[in-house]
């Protein structure tokens, strides 16, 4: 038996996804030990089954794909090529490996994956809603409409599958039950050219006899504020919902349910629902049993019928949004009688629970807020046009408790008013929602601040990733900056698996693409700008960072067309590959304005440069060439341009000489004079940075590979303004979208513009893993690794990373003159160490020189630094006379 085992069997990035739309699905495994851990091990080839059904898999029939024996240490990105596949087929398979000695593995546990609607023609539903008179209920926005049809079933299920897409979204139930854990499904879309729809298994949730299904249907992001911008049916009108429910009986035959104008429709509970007003529901109102059959709904309407809605149907390859954990109140004070505030201990996302006893037709009302007023009261001008109120209206039976489910925010702060007596403080509970995206990095160091610091950077990440990468998620804004999310997105894939998320969300990128090539400042589009410096660019930035970390070149091939047009764009709307002055510049710094044409034209350099190694990973080799002949042109125009001959920088701020040197745009005699007049600068401001979003993200990766990791540690754990630490020791537990949202000599910033949930400044997150800790991939995809930490600011740093390739960890701890580094290698990789060093003898294992031990071989000193490469398994250096 062999050694290793394949384990965590996903297929496009996901476990077990249900209606996908790729045909060439690609597959992907960890590899794990069996029993003793054993330096070097590579899986040296692999064998795949997939079959039509769970019996067959486990029968070890492979009737859709049989790869037979294949030698490769390949784990991921493996297409499948077996027999064509179908709409609404499912298929199981499983994986077994070969160790390095040729011996195999068991089977792994069966996967699957099920296919969606391929073709147009699969769908026979047709879109439904209400579009009934809503005067009276006395809200500013319509009701939600509750949708319903009773069915027969007079057969055994075999299976069941519901495909569900909405304009707008919507919550499905059948039979008394919620249709799975999702919400807001389907999803965000351009929707001037695509819906989504998801796919769930409810074979479980049918019965032979009298079935009923339902849904409640809400206006966003379709009609509602937030696809908007503060306007209503930006995509168009009433919301609408297309569902269809393909079941498999077990005499082989087969049978459809769909939405048609059988269904019946009335508003209920829900009097309003909004992403940035907020949800009111008069509990007076409900209609026990309207999702389960046997329901009188003779007071129904028929529903609205839309015949054609001429966009595309695409499977959701992204993370569903979801609950992901609950938070209990940490304290409750009174500022104003009958005012009760409610501190929930972390900036959050999603929205409160309420618990209540109370007479009928009382209304308990929530406001929402980030941070208090001086005087305890919530402060809500920053939320701009954003009402964040939710109202419950009680039906008088006891102890009632009841959430929201068609709206969001970002608070920590609830306001409770009208609540009958005192509420005691579980009286609220925050219900965290963002994208499922697994979170694969953790970290832990000597400095609390710092440990505080990368909990502010995950909250951050899990209140954005909220189905798009938002800027903000309290405002009347939320919506996918273009540029926020490049800047964040190598930090964001340290700390989460952000393949699938990201892989969607290029979908909504390209789709807003303008006929001239240019990439827009928001994704999906609603406004705002297109083919801006450091945002339009995340249309060849983000797929960039998906082929170097996930070593995903179906990203490039898919978008290349499309990619290139937009470098023909800034070709065009360049003059003498100059990009003019224009755009956001380094989006609010702290005191230093960058000259916005310095950053555009530093930035067309950068993704001219990504473009040609993109070109030659699909084997472009012509096109790397252009491109990156195209990055040497304009390299020459800006140094012309805007460099003199003591290497001082047009603007002279730190993010004008951080974007020269981290994008290699200066010739390498003017390098260090560059980098001198950075460090100069850093001083005059007493070691303080003066970066904005642009500039902050290459600021520290800048110093440290210039040799100046003691600068590079002195802004990182500067603890006043500006700098990362300023708002942790001010109780931060999310990032600000300024330096200065907050000071303690003045008090807030403008409100106009005021985020206290913003990524784009915990970038920094990318230089923590990549350099204090030391993780970075050699290539694409993790298969080789870097491991190369800088030690000068910390005395002690834990981490691990789960990487496409497996788990790598690392940890080094100063005793004395002594450094302890512990470091752990996953299967089929190998990595380079660098550790500090007189020389190998002074880098022992176990009292034993490195160089003689098994699994590490020593390649060459350099810098100071002993250089090895070793291969998977576990690892303890000890560095004498540190």
């Amino acid at each position: 038996m062999g050694k290793i085992r394949p384990t965590y069997l996903r297929c496009e990035y996901r476990v077990n996804p249900m209606g996908i739309d790729s045909t060439e699905p690609r597959l992907s495994w960890l590899l794990e030990s069996i029993g003793q851990e054993e330096r070097g091990q590579i899986q040296s080839a692999y064998r795949i089954l997939v079959a039509s059904s769970r019996e067959n898999v486990e029968k070890d029939i492979g009737d859709l794909w049989d790869t037979g024996k294949v030698e490769s240490n390949r784990t991921f990105q493996i297409a499948y090529s077996g027999k064509p596949l179908r709409s609404g087929m499912e298929c199981w398979w499983k994986v077994m490996v070969w160790d390095k000695d040729g011996e195999p593995s068991d089977w792994s546990e069966p996967a699957r994956w099920t296919m969606g609607l391929l073709d147009p023609s699969d769908w026979k539903a047709k879109w439904i809603g209400y579009d009934a008179p809503w005067e009276g209920f006395g809200t500013e926005l319509p009701p939600l409409p509750f949708l319903r049809k009773e069915f027969s079933i007079e057969k055994g299920i075999k299976r069941a599958i519901l495909y569900v897409s909405a304009l707008g979204s919507c919550e499905v139930r059948l039979n008394g039950q919620r249709v799975g854990e999702d919400i807001f499904i389907p999803g965000w879309s351009y929707f001037r050219k695509r819906a989504y729809y998801r796919a769930y298994d409810v074979t479980d949730l049918l019965k032979v006899g009298r079935n009923a299904i339902g849904a409640i249907l809400a206006d966003e992001w379709y009609a509602g504020f937030c696809g908007g911008w503060g306007k209503r049916n930006a995509y168009g009108g009433e919301p609408r919902l297309l569902l269809q429910l393909s079941m498999d009986f077990q005499d082989g035959t087969e049978g459809v349910l769909v939405s048609d104008g059988t269904w019946k429709a009335k508003y209920g509970p829900i009097l309003e629902a909004d992403f940035y007003m907020g949800e009111t529901y008069d509990a007076r109102r409900e209609m026990p049993g309207w999702d389960s059959p046997g329901f009188d709904d003779s007071d129904w309407e028929p529903v609205a019928v839309t015949d054609k809605v001429g966009i595309q149907l695409t499977s959701h390859p992204g993370e569903p949004v979801r609950k992901l954990m609950e938070l209990r109140a940490t304290s409750m004070h009174e500022p104003k009688p009958g005012v009760f505030v409610f501190d929930m201990g972390q900036n959050m996302v999603g929205w409160a629970r309420i618990k209540v006893k109370g007479e009928r037709g009382r209304r308990i009302t929530l406001r929402f807020a980030e941070v208090l007023n001086p005087d305890g009261t919530i402060y809500r001008e920053n939320l701009r046009r954003a009402r964040c109120t939710d109202t419950y209206i009680c039906k008088g039976e006891g102890e009632e408790i009841w959430e929201p489910g068609f709206t969001f925010r970002g608070f920590r702060y609830v306001e409770v008013t009208g609540y009958p007596g005192r509420p005691p403080l579980d009286a609220v509970t925050g219900v965290v929602v963002g994208s499922d995206v697994p979170i694969v990095g953790s970290f832990e160091c000597s400095n609390p601040l710092v440990n505080r610091l990368l909990q502010n950077i995950i909250w951050s990440l899990r209140g954005n990733y909220l189905e798009v990468p938002t800027d903000c998620p309290q405002r009347d804004e939320r919506q996918g900056w273009t540029g926020d999310a490049q800047i964040f997105a190598r930090t964001a894939s340290y700390l989460a698996d952000i393949s699938a998320f990201m892989t969607k969300w290029l979908i909504d990128l390209n789709d807003s693409q303008r006929d001239d090539g240019a990439y827009p400042d928001v994704a999906p589009f609603t406004g705002a700008g297109f083919g801006t410096p450091a945002w339009g660019d995340a249309g060849i930035i983000i797929p960039y960072i998906l082929y170097l970390v996930y070593g995903d070149k179906r990203i490039i091939e898919r978008y290349y067309e499309r990619m290139a047009r937009y470098i023909d764009y800034l070709v065009r709307n360049s003059r003498d590959l100059l990009r003019p002055d224009h755009g956001y510049g380094d989006w609010v710094p702290a005191g230093a304005e960058t000259p916005k044409d310095v950053l555009a034209t530093a930035y067309f350099a950068y993704v001219s440069k990504l473009m040609s190694e993109m070109a030659e990973a699909i084997g472009r080799k012509e096109d790397g060439d252009r491109y990156r002949d195209l990055f040497e042109k304009i390299k020459d125009a800006f140094n012309k341009a805007y460099v003199l001959p003591d290497g001082r920088i047009k603007g002279e701020t730190q993010t004008c000489y951080v974007l020269a040197l981290y994008l290699d745009l200066l010739p390498e005699s003017l390098r260090p004079l560059a980098l001198n007049h950075l460090v100069s600068d850093i001083e005059r401001r007493n070691w303080h940075l003066s970066t904005g979003f642009v500039g902050t993200r290459m600021l520290l990766p800048v110093l440290s590979r210039f040799g100046r990791d003691d600068v590079a540690y002195r802004l990182f754990l500067q603890e006043t303004y500006p700098s990362w630490l300023y708002p942790v020791k001010h109780g931060a537990t999310t990032i600000w979208e300024r330096w200065d949202s907050w000071r303690e000599d003045r008090g807030f910033q403008d409100p106009g513009m005021n985020s206290f949930n913003h990524y784009a400044f915990g970038s920094v997150g990318e230089w923590i893993f990549s350099t204090v800790v030391g993780i970075d991939t050699d290539g694409p995809g993790f298969r080789r690794i870097r491991i190369h930490p800088h030690l000068d600011g910390l005395d002690f740093v834990r981490a691990r990373y789960k990487s496409i390739a497996g788990e790598i960890g690392v940890e080094w701890r100063k005793r004395g003159d002594k450094l302890e580094v512990d470091l752990l290698i996953p299967i089929n990789a190998k990595a380079t160490v660098y550790l500090p060093a007189k020389g190998p003898e002074y880098v022992l294992e176990g009292g034993v020189r490195a160089d003689l031990k098994e699994g590490i071989a020593f390649l060459r000193m350099e810098e100071g630094r002993a250089v090895y490469e070793i291969g998977s398994g576990s690892y303890s250096f000890v560095v004498e006379g540190y």
